[in-house]
């Protein structure tokens, strides 16, 4: 019986690249994006504007998640914004439509921007940790629940904004959030729009952690440096497991079990865990 492979499963042979392959740095002007302890850290870097997308931050996001996957070091990406917002969504100051000036494509905007942003989170053969440090309005609430891990400060927000501009969720808004919080409250957070604060996120299983504004960036570049020093392939395999499993059958998901965990048991980094254990140390795992 054929299983869900939407999603390829994460290509180990990615951690075998050296660092003369590795994408030739980027001048970003719209985020912050550097490497260091196996730990990629995207800030997305236009506070002013409460860090809302407009075309060349896309352009700067897109270059700088292609570029972890040629990146042998970087081992767990880190996504926050700068400043008192993580993401307000789209700017509008983009979409603004004169008196008798044709209406914006938005599709156009979510097939070339939105979608291969959502894509590129869920399916990055890395884990993916987003700390949310402010308001997370419209897209802006969305992209993180495209990632594996969701920190947010207290005193942060998430607000499906759509509706109060006679839109929709996108950005995989309308998939995402029933599976996560139920039918219910997902037709509530969509059509009304109001305010859902980090604590409340939690309580309901939109994000994995609240935590006091002051920790956020700590804890999350902690719980970054911690998996970066875990079999990330494996957990890349994990990632890809349980993302297949909104789709599959149980039978479909027992057949990718065995199918990923023979990948698994291939890797170099079970080979080095087994190892580990039976020696009584601290494994040094490698990604491979």
């Amino acid at each position: 019986m054929p299983h869900d492979l939407a999603v390829a499963p994460p290509d180990r042979r990615r951690a075998h690249l050296s660092p003369a392959q590795s994408a030739p740095p980027v001048n970003f002007t719209t985020i912050l994006f550097s490497i260091s302890e196996g730990v990629a850290l995207l800030s997305l870097n236009r506070p002013d504007q409460l860090n809302s997308f407009n075309p060349q931050m896309h352009r700067e996001v897109q270059a700088a998640l292609e570029q972890l996957r040629t990146t042998p070091e970087a081992r767990v990406l880190l996504l926050t914004g700068e400043g008192r917002a993580f993401c307000a969504g789209q700017d509008l100051g983009d979409r603004n439509v004169a008196p008798g000036q044709a209406s914006p494509d938005l599709g156009q905007s979510i097939e070339q921007f939105y979608n291969p942003l959502v894509r590129a989170l869920r399916d990055l053969p890395l884990p993916v940790i987003c700390a949310v440090n402010g308001v997370a309005a419209g897209a802006g609430a969305n992209l993180p629940l495209a990632c594996d891990l969701v920190l947010a400060a207290r005193s942060a927000s998430f607000i499906q904004a759509f509706c109060k501009l006679g839109l929709i969720p996108d950005s995989g808004g309308t998939w995402l959030l029933p599976r996560l919080v139920g039918m219910a409250r997902a037709k509530a957070l969509a059509m009304l729009g109001n305010r859902l604060s980090a604590e409340q996120a939690e309580q309901w299983g939109l994000i994995y952690q609240c935590v006091d504004d002051s920790q956020l960036r700590d804890e999350a570049m902690s719980l970054a440096r911690h998996l970066a020093r875990q079999p990330t392939y494996g957990l890349s395999l994990i990632k890809h497991s349980l993302n297949a499993s909104l789709h599959n059958s149980f039978d479909q998901q027992l057949e990718l079990e065995r199918d990923l965990q023979r990948l698994a048991g291939g890797s170099e980094d079970y080979r080095e865990g087994v190892s580990a254990f039976m020696e009584k140390r601290t494994p040094v795992f490698t990604g491979r």
